[in-house]
């Protein structure tokens, strides 16, 4: 792990403890607009420190905001970023230091990041997506150098999240944790950090979505969503992340709204276990992990099939509860020609994808072909 984490109640007064003087705030419109922002800069501002802000920041990282922000960071030089937002935010302020001092290695700037959604897990990860929108597609950075030096896990700037984006970011963090424990790569460590998150998305993701101001529950899924991501930097993840980057990059599917969908589609095909199936003599290797993870949710442990059965339906389940659509055709938003016309292109893309490699079965372009075919309706 190295990110130290700071979390629970006033985590957000380590800012008044940083031993860094000057400091380049990146985050997006919002967080400043809706005033959030104050509950970064006053701490600052108490313990004496320079600060700057930079703010344009959109979902998805594009390149030319990239571009934006390495001119600032080279302008302002500062000796600490604070990173602020969802996913978008802090994977668009590692990119900026990661490129700036690439340019002008002028000295080490610390990261630190405080994620205003429970979904990435991006503070704890040596990842970071950036999107090129003039060819439409998204590239993943990897290099240990992306990693921040601390993470602060505040809920309290998670308290105005609105439902539909507790539902997708909850999601994003249940697939995470899903996809790290079936890993090729997973370990001991990596799933035990994985099972925990697995556990608090059980118990909490359900209340946080249903009430906003259950603060214990979205403290608990702030946790949830840290675990995930400190589990799938070690084991890394599989097919659904490679496919919902398509969907995202693509049809501007909100990322968790698309793992979500797609979730219940791979653990099929992974586990080679459907609604049709029968008891076997043996069993994909996937189908014991994900025996373990129905049994932390409480859920059937009759046969296997039946406990893959469970586990792909408390899915579906989740989905209903929280109003995410469970087909592309639900969206209302894709036409049927644009999405059936796009579906080569991003198997294609989805084969390639970094996260690809980890996915406990190797999948081929036709089969990820047809994964995508289901999920139209």
């Amino acid at each position: 792990m190295r990110t130290a984490i700071h979390f629970g109640e006033n985590s957000l007064n380590r800012l008044t403890e940083i031993p860094y003087q000057r400091v380049l705030i990146i985050t997006d419109p919002y967080v400043v607009e809706s005033r959030m922002i104050d509950l970064i800069t006053e701490p600052l501002k108490k313990a004496g420190k320079e600060f700057d802000l930079f703010f344009d920041v959109v979902p998805d990282a594009p390149l030319d905001k990239i571009a934006a922000g390495v001119r600032k960071f080279l302008e302002y030089q500062p000796e600490a970023v604070v990173s602020v937002g969802g996913g978008s935010a802090i994977d668009s302020a590692k990119a900026i230091r990661e490129f700036a001092l690439k340019i002008n290695p002028y000295a080490h700037v610390a990261m630190i990041a405080v994620p205003t959604t429970s979904g990435t897990g991006s503070e704890v990860t040596s990842f970071a997506v950036v999107n090129d929108t003039e060819h439409h597609v998204k590239y993943p950075l990897v290099a240990d150098s992306l990693t921040a030096e601390e993470a602060i896990l505040d809920a309290e700037l998670v308290r105005s999240v609105p439902p539909s984006v507790t539902a997708d970011t909850g999601m994003d963090v249940f697939t995470h944790a899903v996809e790290s424990y079936v890993s090729t790569a997973h370990n001991e460590f990596s799933a035990a950090l994985a099972e925990k998150s697995i556990e608090i998305c059980g118990v909490f993701l359900l209340r946080a979505y249903l009430d906003g101001n259950d603060m214990h529950a979205r403290q608990k899924m702030h946790v949830a969503s840290c675990l995930a991501g400190l589990s799938f930097n070690t084991a890394g993840l599989g097919i659904t992340h490679s496919m919902a980057h398509q969907l995202g990059a693509l049809f501007h599917v909100p990322h968790g709204r698309a793992n979500a969908m797609l979730l219940p589609h791979v653990i099929e095909y992974n586990s080679e276990i459907d609604k049709y199936s029968r008891s076997q003599k043996e069993y994909h290797p996937s189908v014991k992990r994900y025996s373990t993870i129905a049994h932390v949710l409480g859920l059937s442990n009759f046969n296997k099939v039946m406990t893959v059965r469970s586990l792909v339906n408390w899915i579906q389940l989740m989905q209903k509860e929280m109003n995410i659509p469970t087909t592309i055709q639900e969206l209302r938003t894709i036409a049927p020609e644009d999405y059936f016309g796009a579906i080569e292109t991003m198997a294609e893309a989805a084969l390639a994808d970094a996260c690809t490699a980890t996915n406990p079965k190797t999948p081929t372009k036709q089969e990820i072909m047809k994964i995508y075919a289901k999920l139209w309706a």
